[in-house]
């Protein structure tokens, strides 16, 4: 049976260098979302032609920078991360290699076979955040499992993983004393959650 082989992992976008090629419909869609989960990321945005939508977001998140004419090869340098959205298939593959050279993991917009990852669909919930992917088939069906967890996840998750944090912190004994605990206390508040159907009837 197939199988998403794909590894998670949550990046710190104010720490990496992160560029962004393309200024169109696709690259707003990418910085958009980017920025939605992690505000203070730090974007680089190439493009000759660099919409308005894109500026406005720069304006508000000054870690953002705009450069507006092609793109070079230098533009890499010092990147940890490249979202590659023009328009060209050929010119993306071409970023692509040089961004391996350069030891640059590569996204590539709608061209799965191209990426070193994907962007999974968020949802963020105070200091709760889920990343859902479908090894690149489906982006609509992440987006709806996305926003069925948009609804069904309490407002107030911050509460209980504050809660969550103080009771680890009390507890006594070793890890596993403490995990155990906490599965106990979790398993409890999950099994008297009203179901999505409940809520509504």
């Amino acid at each position: 049976m197939e199988r998403n082989n794909l590894y998670p992992v949550f990046l710190k976008l104010k720490v990496l260098r992160v560029l962004i090629v393309g200024g169109g419909n696709v690259a707003l869609e990418k910085i958009s979302l980017m920025l939605k989960s992690s505000p203070d990321a730090s974007i680089r945005l190439v493009a000759d032609t660099i919409q308005d939508a894109i500026r406005e977001l720069a304006v508000q998140h000054p870690k953002v920078k705009l450069i507006q004419r092609k793109f070079k090869l230098w533009d890499l340098f010092g990147k940890d991360l490249v979202l590659v959205a023009t328009d060209s298939y050929a010119t993306n593959l071409r970023i692509r290699k040089w961004a391996h050279y350069k030891g640059v993991l590569v996204n590539v917009a709608d061209t799965p076979e191209l990426c070193d990852f994907y962007l999974g669909s968020i949802i963020t919930k105070g200091n709760l955040k889920v990343a859902i992917s479908t090894n690149g088939k489906s982006p609509t069906m992440a987006k709806r499992m996305r926003e069925y967890f948009e609804e069904v996840l309490p407002e107030n998750m911050d509460d209980l993983l504050d809660n969550m944090n103080k009771m680890r912190d009390q507890m006594k004994g070793d890890l596993r004393q403490k995990t155990d605990a906490l599965n106990e206390v979790t398993s409890a508040w999950l099994s008297e959650k009203p179901k999505p159907e409940e809520e509504k009837s």
